[in-house]
Parts: structure tokens; sequence; C-alpha cells
């Protein structure tokens, strides 16, 4: 049964699905085709950098061959069955620019004539905002040695679907999208001089947008750190396009990407990739190497919410921030103090990762508490997650409930290095506090940890499990004391995991963090309690 705050949102979903259905009825009409024409272009007057696409293209070389399908092919289901990945023109990236000139102009003639006006999901804002930023920055090879009727055309489509976007954009609600939006208009302000306006108001929005999105640091709202190298891009894009196109440089773009490549250099971990924490994934940090090599940072331990501590062959990162504002909250994964280890540049403990890459169901089992390396109690994920469907179509996947985060001390000795916090995530049902103490030691090189459950009141049984989910290229065994698990990386380099008094398990668990589904050990410490505190005394340690 619905709450009421429950029914409001289920009512207001109506009225939006309802809203949508017909907008999309409209936007397929003559009337509202026509109403997308404007002026066309005379000519372009800025050729941006085509070699700028790399950094928001996911496409691998071996993964598109353009000259492996022909133009009159590639638009036909039948022939062609990644059709509907086509559709943004990301793969532009990939061309021979010596070569498939000739055949890219005529696959995108043909996509003119069969695409040109509205169509569901090819016109969807991510898909076509990607494919104006596309041919924005491949212009020069795309109209080179082109008809006047051809040039004339694609100049038309460009400012078509710009428009469309322009018209739409107070509609977007999710902040990716509108970043992606605002890219495309940016660029077609710059390249057509008639379309200057563009570039003035997406710079305006762009600027509120941010205001409203990021915090102090320049780390988004969301606290996912996907989100942080996204942003990042896509801004990046931005600020290079108008740097080369000579036009006017605000100050807000160079600040906010100041602080957030800062951000991305604090968090990056010897993978090259950053933590996953509330919505990452494993991304390799590859496109953003040039702009953090000489990229000076200060000595800081906190970065959106998120704890990293670096002691000679060890790094530390442990999330100890309270969960984002629901609206901010699609990506939220459960896992108030969880935290990921590395020794000697190799993962040791990890958490699940976000599955929203392989399916809907691996993206909602990432979300839970279990899947995180932190404490759970009586089974329950401490986040409650929204679960109709219905609604999350509508608001995306977000938060019902909240919790905080309290008494943060970060200790920098010199022979320690570490944090302690605590989370209220279990007091209202459970009247139970956890906190965490982690740290690196830097005389024997180890990780050090305590856990605490600390009971408000006696009376409610609880059930706990403490979880430590390992790199699924990682095994353990469990040694014959039954306190502790030899932890093996490779032939001749094993470490050992020891809890104080308490017996563990080691169980078989899944990895999300990439495109598919992994095997994983978690070493699990559980028990019962009732009517007292009780700490949990474990380290990670180098087997001599």
């Amino acid at each position: 049964m619905f709450g009421f705050k429950g029914a409001y949102y289920y009512f207001v979903a109506i009225q939006i699905t309802l809203i949508k259905f017909l907008k999309k009825i409209y936007f397929t009409t003559n009337h509202y085709n026509n109403s997308l024409k404007s002026k066309i272009p005379v000519q372009v007057y800025f050729n941006p950098n085509p070699y700028l696409l790399s950094l928001i293209s996911s496409y691998e070389k071996k993964s598109f061959k353009i000259n492996e399908i022909s133009p009159n092919d590639f638009w036909l289901k039948g022939r062609n069955k990644n059709i509907e990945n086509h559709h943004n023109f990301l793969w532009l990236n990939l061309i021979d620019r010596k070569i498939d000139a000739k055949n890219i102009q005529k696959i995108i003639y043909l996509w003119m004539f069969k695409y040109s006006k509205f169509k569901k999901g090819i016109w969807e804002t991510s898909t076509l905002s990607s494919r104006v930023i596309s041919w924005i920055l491949n212009i020069d090879i795309i109209i080179n040695n082109g008809t006047f009727d051809f040039k004339k055309n694609f100049f038309q489509n460009i400012i078509v679907q710009c428009n469309h976007l322009k018209k739409n954009f107070r509609f977007e609600k999710d902040m990716t999208k509108k970043v992606e939006i605002l890219t495309a208009l940016i660029l077609s302000g710059i390249v057509f001089k008639e379309y200057e306006e563009n570039y003035k108001v997406a710079i305006s929005e762009l600027e509120k947008l941010i205001k409203s999105n990021f915090d102090s640091e320049g780390f988004p709202l969301t606290r996912n750190p996907d989100d942080l190298m996204f942003f990042t891009k896509y801004f990046v894009l931005c600020h290079e396009s108008i740097v080369e196109a000579q036009q006017y440089k605000p100050e807000f773009l160079d600040d906010i990407i100041n602080k957030s490549l800062k951000c991305i250099k604090k968090l990056r971990n010897p993978l090259n990739q950053l933590p996953l924490f509330n919505g990452g994934s494993e991304n390799t940090l590859e496109s953003f190497d040039k702009y953090l090599e000489n990229l000076k940072i200060d000595k800081q331990f906190i970065v959106g919410k998120i704890f990293h501590a670096k002691s000679k062959q060890q790094e530390l990162y442990l999330d100890i921030g309270s969960p984002p504002a629901k609206n901010f909250s699609r990506n939220y994964q459960s896992g108030p103090l969880s935290f990921e280890y590395f020794l000697d540049g190799v993962k040791i403990i990890t958490n699940c990762g976000f599955g929203k890459k392989i399916s809907s169901k691996a993206e909602l089992i990432s979300r839970l508490t279990a899947s995180q390396s932190t404490l759970t109690i009586n089974d329950t994920s401490i986040t409650k997650f929204e679960r109709n469907k219905f609604i999350n179509r509508t608001f995306g996947n977000s938060i019902n409930n909240f919790f905080k985060t309290d008494d943060i001390n970060i200790k920098n000795e010199k022979n320690l290095i570490g944090c302690s916090a605590s989370h209220n995530g279990y007091e209202k049902y459970f009247n139970c506090i956890h906190k965490r103490e982690i740290y690196l030691d830097n005389v024997d090189n180890k990780l050090l940890g305590i856990d605490h459950i600390l009971k408000k009141s006696d009376g409610i049984p609880i059930r706990y499990v403490l979880r430590f989910h390992l790199n699924p290229q990682l095994t353990a065994v469990k040694t014959m004391s039954g306190n502790s698990a030899l932890i093996q990386i490779s032939k001749n380099k094993s470490l050992i995991f020891t809890i104080k008094d308490e017996i563990l398990k080691i169980e078989k668990s899944i990895f999300l963090g990439g495109k598919k589904i992994l095997d994983n050990t978690c070493i699990s410490i559980s028990g019962n309690l009732v009517n007292k505190n009780k700490s949990f005394n474990w380290e990670i340690k180098k087997k001599i």
C-alpha cells in the first residue's frame, strides 16, 4: 500500500507520463517538424578538434570497423545487428580520416533521408545530443568535397536537432543529459555565427547547473565518482573547443574543471580508476592522464565525503558520507563506512561496483548493503529504495529514507594514518550505531580495523554480518585456527586476514563493477547480539 507521499509521487508520475506520451505524438506531426526549421547556416566558421570526441566515446577500435559495412546496408536492421547503437555517431572517433570520408558522407546522407524527422529512440535526448556533438566535431571531413545540396541539408539537420534540444531542455530532469544538451548547443554556437545565441544561452545554463549540482570542492552532489568523470569530460570538451575557437572563456568553467580534475587526481587509485562507491564502476582514467600529469594538489584526506589515505605501498578509501538528497540519489549504493584497500598496487578489498551496465537485476543487487564491504544487521539494507517500477521510470531509481554519518575523526601520526566514523542507519529499527575505525600501519605495512556495534538500548536481538569482499582475481582459504584466512595474490605472495576472538567464513559472492558478472570471494564474520555492545578487531598483513 502507498503512503500519502507514495501516492503523491504515483499520481505525479501518471501526469508526467501522460504529458510525455502526448508530446511524443506531437513531435511526429508536420507542424512540430516545421517549427524546428530556422535559418540555415551559410558556412562553418570554425573546425573543432575531432580528437576531442575520444573523451566521450566508449567505442574501441576492435569493436567497430566501418569498412566492414557497406554504406547502403548501414541503416538496414537485417544487415547491421548493432544499428541501434550507431545513431549517436560516437563511432566517428574511430574512422580513418583519409580512407573513410566518402563512406561517411553517404552514411550520413542516408541517415538524413530516413531519420530527419522525430522518431522515438533515435531522437532520444542522449542519443541526439551525442549525434550533434559527433557531427560537429567531425564537420570538416563530413562536408569536405560534398555537394551544395548535401551541405545545406546537413547544416539544416544540425540546426533542427539543436532547436529540438532547446525547446525541450527545461523538461529534462537528468543532469547528465542536460550537460550533453548544453555541450551540443555550445558547439553549434561556436561553429555557426548565425547561432551564436546558442552558445550564450548554453553557457548561462551550464553555470546554473554547476552551481546547483556540485559542492564547493567540485564534486557532484550525487557523490558518484562516475558522475565526476562524466561531467569533467564534457566540461573539458567544451573548454578546449571554446579556447580553440577563440571565444570568450567563462571563468566558472576554468574553475569547475580545475576543481574536478583535482578531485579525480586525489581519488585516483593504483589501477588508474576511481573507487567503487555510490554508482562507481571500473572506468579507466586514461583520457585524463595528460590533464592530471602536472596538476598540483594539496594534501587532503576527504574528497566527496570519501576518505583517502596513502602510506608506503598501501592505499585506503572509506565512504564516510551520508546519502545524497533524494533528487541526487538515482545511482546511490547503500554502503556507509564501506572501504577499498590496495597493497603493492593490487586491490585487495573491494565493493561490488554498480551493475547498471549489466541488467536491472544486477543494478538492484549492487545497491544493497550486503554487496559492500561493511556491516549488515538482520540482513537489512540500510537505505530503502523506491520499488515501484512506474515511479522509477518517471523519476529514476531513488532512495526513500536517510541516515547520518557522524563522529568523524582523522588520525595522521608518524606510524598510523586513518579515520574513524559512525552512522545511525540501524538506529531506528535495531537501536544500534555502527562505528568503524580503520588505519594504515606505517611500521608493519598492514591494515588495522576495529568495528563497533553500539547498542542504544537493550532488548532487541540482532544478527550481524561483517563482509570483506575480495578482488575477483584473488582467492582465499580459511586457516586451521578458524579466525584467519589466507588471501592468495600470486604464487609466491599472500596475505593473512585475522580477526580476534571470532570465527570467520569464506563465502561466494559476485562482482558487478565491469560489464559482466564475475564470481569473487567474501570473508564474513557473523553472529547474534542482544543486550551488549560488541567490538571486532581485525587486520590484513603480508604473510611472512
